[in-house]
Order: C-alpha cells, then structure tokens, then sequence
C-alpha cells in the first residue's frame, strides 16, 4: 500500500462530475488497484475513490502541468472514467507491503446466516445449488459460490447489515472469480438483513443482485436432523 500525503486537487470527469478543490488530504494507492482520496473528517469513507480495475498514470513534468502543479495523477477505468489528481506539494511518500489478509471474522449473526444460507440455498432462487461455503480467493473467502437454474456460477456475499464497504468486497470477489475460465461468467448476490439504500443503489449499478434476508424465518427452516431437542 502505498501512502501519499499532499496538498492536491481533485477532479472526477464520467458519468457524473465531482471536484474537491486544493486542500492537504490523504491518498492511498492499494495492492488490488484502487485509489482513496481521504480528508481528516468524514468517518472512514474516502471523499472519493476509483475501484480495480483501473491504472494510474503518473505525470511529473514530462507532459505540460496545470499553472502550479508539480505533478498530475490519472487514474482511469475501463469504463473511460477518470478521476485527476493535481499535486502542488507532496509531505509525505511512502510504501508498506501488508501481506494477504486473513480476511474479516464474521460475528454470531453473520456466521449463522451463511450456514442457514448454504443449507437452504434455494432462498437465492429456484434452481439455486451450493458449490461450496468459504470459497477460497487470492484476497479471501467468498461467503457461498453457487449454480443458478441455468448452471451460471453466483458468488454470494451476506452481511447483517449491508453497506457500501460490502459491495466493494464482492464487486472485489467477482473481479477475480471472472479471470477463472471454469468460472466464467460470474454474477453476484449481495445479501443481506438490512440494506442501506447507497448500498443498493452501488449494487444494482454493478449488475449485482440484492437479497433482502428474514433471519428469523431461515432459522424457522433450520433443519432438526439428528438433533435431540
């Protein structure tokens, strides 16, 4: 991961148009391809982001620069997206290899639900068969990885609560399932308890499909077999 802290300017030129005006901020350039643009405030989101895959191309001086820049950053998507960082001083650069992570330890809820999930996979949709439960990625486990009706294959991500963190996550997971020729063509389902409308509105963007999930009605077809009580 590579931390840069600069006072920049930045522009978002595609479907729509955005522009954070110069100010020092935090740019973070991950291992998977994505670009963050943070402030100081603001929680945890970025104040805006490009999501793999993209490039970024780096100009300091070897092509005209905006009046006052030292360098401008480009970072493009295939989509034709551009998101234009104008760098007028950097105080700080630096890079740090994180290693693979062992990925996010699900609470009780969560857990549950992907058991209930597997179990009774035809809540997904008619048709739906399970592939298999924890399936293994470069950059961690898909939650479920099933066939639907017509034997595509449907990466599932399920969250108590989704938010816009999880879509990344699975639109991260399809990325790298859709290089797989035995795979290929992968579709996703973001599942969930509660979905927030930003989330479902990124979601359906991307093509993934949103499941609403009744926790107490899956744990209601939990099954009894060889149980005692």
């Amino acid at each position: 991961m590579r931390l840069v802290i600069a006072r920049c300017q930045v522009d978002y030129v595609g479907r729509l148009t955005a522009h954070l005006p110069m100010a020092r901020r935090l740019l973070l350039m991950k291992a998977d391809g994505s670009v963050l643009v943070h402030s100081d405030g603001g929680s945890y989101k970025p104040l805006n982001w490009m999501s793999p895959p993209c490039w970024l191309e780096e100009r300091n001086g070897d092509t005209p620069l905006p009046e006052g820049a030292k360098a401008l950053w480009v970072v493009a998507n295939k989509a034709g997206e551009e998101l234009r960082i104008t760098i007028e001083d950097i105080e700080h650069d630096s890079s740090h290899e994180l290693g693979v992570d062992p990925g996010l330890v699900k609470d009780g809820v969560e857990a549950h639900l992907q058991e209930l999930l597997a179990e009774h996979v035809q809540t997904l949709g008619a048709g739906y068969t399970l592939i298999r439960r924890e399936y293994m990625t470069a950059i961690g486990p898909v939650d479920l990885l099933c066939r639907d009706a017509d034997g595509g294959t449907v990466a599932v991500e399920i969250k108590r609560r989704g938010e816009i963190d999880g879509v990344e996550q699975l639109t991260r997971y399809l990325e790298l399932l859709n290089r797989d020729p035995l795979l290929a063509p992968v579709t996703g389902v973001f599942a969930a308890q509660q979905i927030k409308p930003q989330a479902r509105t990124l979601a359906e963007d991307r093509g993934i499909r949103c499941l609403t999930l009744d926790y107490d009605a899956l744990r209601g077809t939990e099954s009894n077999e060889f149980r005692l009580f």
